[in-house]
């Protein structure tokens, strides 16, 4: 599942990846709390993609964090 504008995903280039992902989730969220404060006409749709795409982002940031740390017992 790799869009065609996504970077294949590298173990040495993960902590970059993290770094612009959490960037634009960041990005997103502001984005999403002004319109939410003052929508403009016919921004239902539009919301509702961003929040998708954030929610998106938050997936490939927490499966990237469980890479760059996995959860092995010592």
């Amino acid at each position: 599942m790799n869009d065609s504008n996504e970077p294949e995903i590298d173990a040495g280039n993960l902590p970059s990846l993290l770094a612009t992902l959490s960037t634009e989730h960041r990005d997103l969220d502001a984005v999403i709390s002004q319109i939410s404060h003052a929508p403009p006409p016919g921004s239902e749709l539009l919301l509702r993609r961003l929040k998708k795409r954030k929610l998106l982002l938050k997936d490939r940031i927490a499966m990237i964090r469980r890479m760059l740390d996995p959860d092995i017992p010592a």
